[in-house]
């Protein structure tokens, strides 16, 4: 008989919304059931609104199911929202050992491994500083350093990671393959990341309007996720969209390749993508941040376009309007991007769309060298220099 970590037996969870005075049910799970085997990690996938995170917060007792039940067999740790289990008054040293206590470990065994703890989090300066001082990334370095070190037998990991920098994120993604492989520990991973998914996961759950849509192994169940996204990205226009996530102040409602060659788009020509937005009660939005991620094929990330990180701030735009991404030589291969959006206004994300845009690149002369790329083979161009003389440097 198998082992079984995690059982759920016809879980359902819904809320009663007032609106315009009349009262609806939304079933945020519908009858879902479902095994984990001891030393496996689930991927857990499907849109904004399909009740990913519900699920979790059943699972991790913070909220409670309509009706169905869960057995869940060991110490179970989650990671769901940036600073859930802190308590924002204690300093990070008090909260390794707060956290400790709550999953049933001794001083004793907090102590044996609280500089672990600290060296993974890479907050040492700041580890007696109370963590309400702390950044969000802060936050998500020490609480899953604290997860991840305090060994719990369950690991609930929702999409928090995406917080962090892209080095720790491949930090942690590197500690739950080695507990995968070497510690035989259960985990429980939600992320839009399906590169992540596929690598790490041994089967992955597609949940959809609360029911699970299909489970199975985890190359199939992406695949067939993402060939989903894809059509509703052709079908629904985006301020249509109704699988996004954020508070809402802002939204996107269209994005537009412009180019001299009318919306074509080549390797190494001009090009700038528009982006339309809209808000519904602020005439103004301050410190605004893009972050469009492009992908190839099974969500492989390219790149990011960050006005931020690019250095082109944007203090203080109209409420709604057009911003515009320019590229003297588009830097695109051959080939065919999804783009995922998420827009932040005053540092919190105001609208996050999967899948909200695709665009396909012809072939050009980028470097005009006379030589073009023969493949399909979606990435980028770099600028480089070849010769044979040494730098200085």
């Amino acid at each position: 008989m198998k082992d079984i970590a995690v059982h759920i037996e016809k879980l359902s969870k819904q809320y009663e919304i007032k609106t315009q005075g009349r009262h609806q049910t939304f079933k945020a799970l519908d009858s879902v059931s479902l095994k984990v085997e001891r030393g496996k990690i689930l991927g857990i996938i499907g849109s904004n609104g399909a009740g990913k995170s519900t699920l979790l917060k059943i699972l991790s007792r913070i909220t409670y199911p309509t009706s169905g039940r869960v057995s869940i067999e060991g110490r179970l740790a989650s990671l769901l929202e940036v600073g859930t289990g802190f308590h924002s008054e204690l300093s990070g040293r008090e909260n390794i050992f707060l956290n400790g206590s709550i999953l049933g470990m001794s001083r004793q065994e907090i102590r044996a491994k609280f500089d672990d703890i600290v060296e993974f989090s890479g907050i040492e300066k700041f580890i007696d500083t109370p963590v309400k001082h702390y950044s969000s990334g802060m936050y998500v370095r020490l609480a899953f350093s604290v997860a991840a070190n305090l060994t719990p037998e369950i690991l609930i990991i929702d999409e928090v990671l995406a917080v962090g920098d892209a080095q720790f994120q491949e930090k942690c993604l590197r500690k739950m393959d080695e507990a995968k492989s070497a510690e035989g520990r259960t985990i429980l991973f939600v992320s839009h990341n399906m590169t992540a998914i596929n690598h790490l996961c041994d089967e992955v759950v597609w949940l959809q309007e609360g029911k699970i849509k299909q489970i199975g192994e985890a190359r199939e169940i992406t695949r067939n996720y993402l060939r989903d996204m894809q059509q509703i990205s052709q079908e629904v226009e985006l301020r249509e969209r109704k699988d996004r996530k954020g508070t809402g102040e802002a939204i996107l409602t269209r994005l537009e390749w412009l180019s001299p060659q009318k919306g074509t788009l080549i390797s190494g020509q001009p090009a700038t993508l528009k982006i339309d937005y809209y808000s519904a009660h602020l005439d103004t939005l301050g410190n605004i941040r893009c972050v469009f991620n492009v992908f190839k094929g099974e969500q492989e990330f390219v790149v990011s376009l960050n006005n931020d990180m690019s250095g082109h701030a944007l203090h203080q735009v109209p409420g709604t309007g057009s911003l515009y991404c320019h590229f003297e030589h588009l830097p695109f291969m051959h080939g065919e991007y999804t783009v995922t959006c998420n827009l932040f206004v005053n540092g919190l994300r105001s609208d996050r769309v999967e899948q909200a845009f695709r665009f396909k690149v012809a072939k050009g002369d980028y470097y005009h060298s006379g030589y073009q790329s023969t493949e399909n083979r979606p990435g980028i161009y770099i600028e480089q220099q070849w010769d044979a003389t040494p730098p200085a440097y």
